[in-house]
């Protein structure tokens, strides 16, 4: 007999559980963008703060605390005049980035598949009757996406 088991957060006792704190912390707009840009190399604050289009110094100095309080980045400070401070990606930080690169990846494929239905009109809006247009149908959940070559497995 196969048990499956309970979705987290589920009911009213388990509403504490942590999951939905955790995902809010990390699945906000800024702490996305500031992984994003931090992920292939050590940054420092004017670059980070460049690289991310329209954050606040303040809102990326709490946002980098957070995440350096979650354990996700680390911050160094190099003795020098003045203080070079770079951030990086700890171990449960480059986890999350490579998550967060699946994250883009659907995202990428939802607004070209949006953007073709805005070209084609209502008229192409998924029935479950109908195939979608430009997505092969295979056996089981599985889909491929012709622009990105992508299969559900990439997501996974």
């Amino acid at each position: 007999m196969e048990v499956t088991p309970p979705e987290p957060c589920a009911t009213a006792e388990e509403r504490e559980c942590g999951v939905r704190d955790r995902l809010g912390r990390i699945g906000d707009k800024w702490t996305v963008l500031v992984v994003a840009e931090v992920s292939p190399e050590s940054k420092r604050f004017r670059q980070l703060q460049r690289s991310v289009h329209g954050i606040s110094q303040r809102v990326l100095t709490l946002t980098l605390r957070r995440l350096e309080r979650d354990g996700l980045i680390t911050r160094t400070v190099a003795a020098a005049v003045p203080p070079q401070v770079t951030y990086a990606l700890t171990r449960e930080g480059l986890s999350l980035s490579r998550v967060l690169q699946h994250v883009v990846a659907l995202a990428v494929f939802m607004r070209k598949r949006l953007d073709d239905i805005g070209r084609q009109g209502t008229s192409s809006i998924h029935r479950p009757d109908r195939p979608l247009k430009g997505v092969r149908q295979r056996s089981g959940t599985a889909f491929s996406c012709p622009a990105h070559h992508r299969t559900d497995q990439d997501f996974v």
